[in-house]
């Protein structure tokens, strides 16, 4: 029985860091804890990240936020992850074989290409709504099982975070859900079923992987966890872009958002029925509720966003800290014609170029450090209005508005350049942390916590909204001089 200190606790493993967040029925302040964990590049471009590391980070801020709320006032637990980075472990020993494989990985590129030449593509985005590319989880497997000579037999299991997470959380349950699977290419995401064909052709043993379950329903109980409680239900799992569109409460189709994260994706609810492929943007599974309702969503995938604020830090220290970002990048009045495409890993929609890599044009002897910040946060911008353009002239349908979350999403000087850019009015939510929240309330569905969407969708509130300039002119002028550095990046690294 639900009361006012009753609570769903969030898991968000994020690419960078985790956080575990309780969501109380009664909106106070959330009760949180973070940990970040380590980035691995043991060669340009590639990606990798220890997931023990990552287990451990959940399983600490989860019992620090068991702790502070109470174990018996947590109904369940929703997880929401980093999407495509594959796990491979033994089912035996429950050990990781080697480190994980992180979406940003670019090592499959020239596997995808050879697929592509051999007429794959096709294939790949009639069964999965995805196109061939090393985002993907499916070639990262192939991989895995081939450089790190892996066994095919019944010790082999293969998962995104997600899946990792639930081995370790309910004592060996091998699940996923289908948002999470559609991200593999190796789902149909018609049927919402492994596609055997596509298994094979990636050589990808299909036992491998885990059961697909809808977003929203039991996925088992906490189980023999340090520190943490058994019995607790494990109940909403949803990759976190589709957690985020939940989360924004974007329930009818034609409603969209973007989270500015270490990436940026842009989604558009499209409803219950599979739309065909779209040029520039791949269809994925919004979400499934228990009751097998299905979503689907278009996605605009853009690689680098807020990752290239935390290069400025870690790479460049021109900054201490994220935050900083905002005012350094506030305090000149336009980017003094600097522009940087942050292709640091390739280019994602719609371009979708592997081998595209970071360019900075436009610098003079006047340039400071305040004009590349500027022009940072104004290619998180550029790079969204050129999925929202793509998005809009696939579909025909045009954009209302765009809720925004993530933290970027705070700079408010990024969201008035984005409805500049856009010329739509771009709306921000008083809880920005709308992944973790799609997570709890997927979980909290599942166990009555919350009855129905329209429950949730009048919790959403607004925080302020930014209306486009009348005049478009220089936003249009300042995409074009954008447009010219993206083709200056595209296809360098051959």
């Amino acid at each position: 029985m639900a009361n006012d200190d009753t609570c769903v606790i969030a898991i968000d493993a994020g690419t960078t860091g985790v956080r575990s967040r309780a969501v109380h029925l009664d909106g106070r302040p959330a009760v949180a804890d973070y940990r970040e964990f380590t980035q691995h590049f043991p060669a340009p471009g590639l990606v990798e990240h220890d997931a023990n590391e990552i287990a451990d980070a959940v399983i600490s801020t989860l019992s620090t936020v068991i702790d502070r709320v109470g174990a018996a006032n947590v109904a369940a637990i929703g997880i929401t992850n980093q999407r495509e980075t594959a796990v491979a472990w033994d089912r035996t020993t429950g050990e990781p074989f080697g480190t994980a494989i992180v979406w940003q990985d670019r090592r499959t590129a020239s596997r995808c290409e050879d697929l592509a030449s051999r007429g794959h593509l096709d294939l790949v985005r009639r069964r999965t709504g995805l196109v061939l590319d090393p985002y993907f989880s499916g070639t990262k497997y192939e991989w895995l099982i081939e450089h790190r000579d892996l066994p095919r037999d019944g010790r082999l299991a293969l998962g995104t975070i997600d899946s990792w997470l639930l081995w370790r959380l309910t004592g060996g349950a091998h699940l996923t859900d289908v948002s999470n699977a559609s991200r593999t290419m190796l789902f149909d995401i018609t049927t919402l079923q492994w596609d055997p064909e596509l298994c094979d052709l990636l050589n990808v043993p299909i036992g491998a992987l885990p059961e697909v379950r809808p977003s929203s329903g039991r996925f088992g109980v906490t189980t023999s966890v340090a520190g943490v409680p058994d019995g607790i239900p494990i109940s909403g799992v949803a990759g976190d872009q589709q957690a985020a569109l939940f989360g924004q409460c974007c329930f009818a189709p034609g409603a969209a958002k973007n989270t500015y994260g270490t990436g940026s994706f842009v989604l558009m609810n499209v409803g219950s029925a599979c739309p065909d492929p779209t040029e520039g943007m791949l269809t994925t599974v919004g979400w499934q509720l228990d009751d097998g309702t299905v979503t689907y969503a278009l996605e605009g995938a853009i690689f680098v966003t807020g990752a290239a604020v935390q290069w400025m830090r870690d790479g460049l220290g021109i900054i201490d800290d994220a935050a900083q970002t905002g005012p350094l990048a506030a305090s000149v009045p336009d980017s003094g014609g600097v522009i940087c495409v942050p292709a640091f890993t390739g280019l994602g929609s719609p371009w979708w170029d592997p081998h595209a890599r970071g360019t900075i044009v436009g610098i003079t002897r006047g340039s400071t450090a305040a004009h590349l910040a500027r022009a940072v946060v104004e290619s998180m911008a550029y790079q969204t209005r050129d999925v929202v353009d793509a998005m809009t002239a696939a579909s025909g349908v045009p954009l209302a508005d765009l809720r925004v979350d993530g933290g970027a999403a705070a700079m408010d000087l990024l969201l008035q350049f984005q409805a500049d850019q856009l010329g739509v009015t771009v709306r921000r939510p008083t809880d920005t942390e709308t992944t973790a929240l799609g997570a709890a309330r997927l979980a909290g569905l599942a166990e009555g916590v919350w009855p129905d969407l329209d429950t949730l969708s009048s919790a959403w509130e607004l925080d302020r909204e930014f209306a486009p300039a009348p005049d478009r002119t220089l936003a249009d002028l300042g995409h074009a001089q954008w447009l010219r550095a993206v083709e200056r990046s595209r296809n360098w690294e051959q």
